[in-house]
């Protein structure tokens, strides 16, 4: 806990969730129709969710990254990961690319993106800096591409990561196990969701003594 108090007493914080839309989590998603097990994001979504709950409870930012993709960012580089050249996964506007069991609040800040991390041509940097953000509290799918790559560029570019073990979900367990200690050796942290809660929580009922 004392490393999670370091990481999030009086630091301006940001909660990220990543990806969490209809084709990489949907049982009838683009990566579910591969024949990937995607069961791993139904399992994580109530932590998620108190998470979610929590963080807009006490003011703390909400940043939904969500993948677009279109003839306009799709590189042939891009392109080369699927065999026959065609991407099937979160085309702009479509069903695949709408947010799965949880979406934004009118408070929430949505950043879209086009490649697997979040700072990769996008604005997230320009939103971070415009909320004086000091640490990154990382959430969504998939843990070892999507939230690990964000995470990573975050951490390399200053910020404090908090990555949350229960609030993220891989396509396989042991994708999911190598992210987490890759994160808590080298890039940040890693923690409960409970604990993040119970911080914001005690941190609440000291703030009216604080002001005294």
């Amino acid at each position: 806990m004392e490393k999670l108090k370091q990481n999030l007493d009086q630091k301006n914080t940001a909660v990220i969730v990543v990806d969490v839309q209809n084709d990489y989590c949907h049982p009838e998603g683009a990566i579910a129709k591969t024949g990937i097990d995607v069961s791993a994001v139904n399992k994580m979504m109530p932590n998620l969710q108190a998470l979610l709950e929590s963080a807009r409870e006490h003011e703390i930012p909400v940043i939904f990254l969500q993948t677009n993709h279109e003839k306009a960012t799709d590189s042939e580089v891009w392109l080369s990961r699927f065999k026959d050249g065609v991407n099937p996964i979160c085309h702009t506007g479509s069903w695949g690319a709408e947010f799965f069991q949880v979406a934004p609040l009118s408070t929430d800040i949505v950043v879209k993106k086009h490649r697997y991390s979040g700072f990769i041509h996008t604005r997230l940097e320009s939103v971070l800096q415009t909320l004086k953000i000091e640490t990154l509290v990382m959430t969504g799918v998939s843990t070892n591409l999507c939230v690990e790559s964000t995470a990573r560029d975050g951490f390399m570019m200053d910020y404090r990561i908090v990555f949350l073990k229960d609030s993220c979900a891989a396509f396989s367990q042991e994708e999911h196990d190598m992210t987490i200690k890759t994160i808590d050796t080298y890039f940040g942290m890693t923690a409960d969701t409970k604990d993040v809660i119970s911080f914001w929580q005690h941190q609440a009922k000291r703030s009216p003594q604080l002001q005294d």
